[in-house]
């Protein structure tokens, strides 16, 4: 089981091994590398299209997620009971979206893309943040994957910052 990570987009240029590793770390640390995973990076054109499509939002953003196992609880892993079952879902980042608010000298994009496809999986692995509660509850859970990510690899990375529920 493993990671796919494909590339649809010509507009940023990115560093897809490094992405694989940090995606690897983030699995290893969730307690799911017996769980195929997607990763999908596209552009601004593409992403807003799955924004209107899946969201009836037409605008980019930086990241959507569609995971395999829809019902699932926060915190819970899936219970999978045959090979094919062993997927989380799709992962697609908005790599442009994100490379436009990547701004000042001190954002580290690939840094970024990291804990943009942390929160993706988060949503895989059935948190949400349509509530204050829901959003708290994702956060701590990030909070947790990116400090031991960071005692992992040396690593300085945070959480996304809170932002309003109609943000996303």
């Amino acid at each position: 089981m493993g990671v796919v990570l494909r590339n649809l987009q010509t507009v940023v240029q990115l560093r897809r091994a490094r992405l694989r590793r940090d995606v690897e770390t983030l699995r290893h640390i969730l307690g799911v590398q017996k769980f195929d995973l997607g990763i999908i990076c596209v552009d601004n054109r593409r992403i807003q299209h799955l924004n209107r499509l899946y969201r009836k939002r037409n605008e980019p953003t930086d990241v959507l997620s569609f995971p395999f196992y829809e019902d699932l609880r926060p915190g819970k892993l899936p219970c999978a009971l045959h090979r094919d079952e062993f997927n989380l879902g799709d992962v697609f980042l908005g790599v442009e979206y994100v490379m436009q608010q990547c701004t000042g000298p001190s954002c580290d994009f690939h840094g970024t893309l990291t804990v943009v496809a942390a929160h993706g999986i988060c949503h895989l692995l059935g948190y949400r943040h349509e509530t204050e509660e829901e959003w708290d509850e994702m956060f701590q859970r990030e909070s947790y994957i990116l400090s031991e990510f960071n005692r992992l690899t040396g690593s300085h990375l945070e959480p996304l910052t809170k932002r309003s529920t109609q943000d996303r």
